[in-house]
């Protein structure tokens, strides 16, 4: 990865990390031990940090330094995270290579949609709802669309397409499930409940599901 790309990626996990401990800058560099403009620079990717630097930058963001080298080498250059305010598609995902399925979806696409990723689903009710680590979202900036796995941890898939499509504030926001069975009850109960898509996703990612996955990313995302 060259070293401009590097360092704005690190400004941008730096930034929204931040955001999600719902951290103002000064605090941040309080932590760390930092000037506040130090901290500033580095969000904005004009800064090359030494290595004892971005021990401390980790510590403060609560992460051990091997996790914050593991975000980085797994955020895509053609997606870095955005400030979660800014976020068009709300990914929730458990397993990495749906992740990067998305990614690539948007990129064949030519979508450059901002993307922001969650690992259960009580972290897209925080999300969507400005609740918990993300109450410093505004409530009248939602994500135009979600990508749901049906096996999250803490609340299941079906449970937040239930609570998503009954709430009025949110029933509007595509919501494309990608799910791994066949189970006709499951996929039944999706439609039901409200979903807009979804894709079976073949063991092995082959096109078919890619193709499917980014037509409904066109659909979703395309104004009208």
């Amino acid at each position: 990865m060259e070293k401009k790309t590097l360092e704005k990626q690190l400004g941008l996990l730096v930034k929204a990390r931040r955001q999600r401990l719902s951290l103002g800058q000064l605090e941040l560099a309080r932590r760390a031990g930092f000037h506040r403009s130090y901290v500033s620079d580095i969000e904005r990717g004009a800064r090359n940090i030494s290595l004892q630097s971005l021990g401390k930058l980790a510590a403060a963001l609560e992460l051990p330094l091997s996790g914050l080298f593991s975000e980085l080498e797994h955020t895509p250059p053609s997606a870095p995270l955005q400030a979660d305010e800014l976020v068009d598609v709300l990914v929730a995902q458990a397993g990495d290579e749906d992740v990067r399925l998305v990614i690539q979806c948007l990129k064949n696409a030519h979508l450059s949609n901002r993307l922001f990723l969650v690992r259960d689903g009580a972290a897209v009710l925080d999300f969507v709802f400005c609740a918990g680590p993300f109450a410093h979202r505004r409530p009248n900036d939602p994500p135009r669309v979600i990508v749901l796995d049906l096996d999250l941890p803490r609340i299941g898939g079906l449970e937040l397409l239930r609570r998503l499509k009954h709430e009025p504030r949110t029933r509007s926001i595509p919501l494309i499930v990608l799910t791994s069975g066949k189970n006709e009850d499951q996929l039944g109960a999706c439609k039901r409940l409200g979903a807009d898509a979804f894709i079976v996703k073949p063991a092995d990612l082959h096109k078919p599901g890619i193709h499917a996955l980014q037509l409904s990313l066109q659909w979703a995302l395309l104004p009208p």
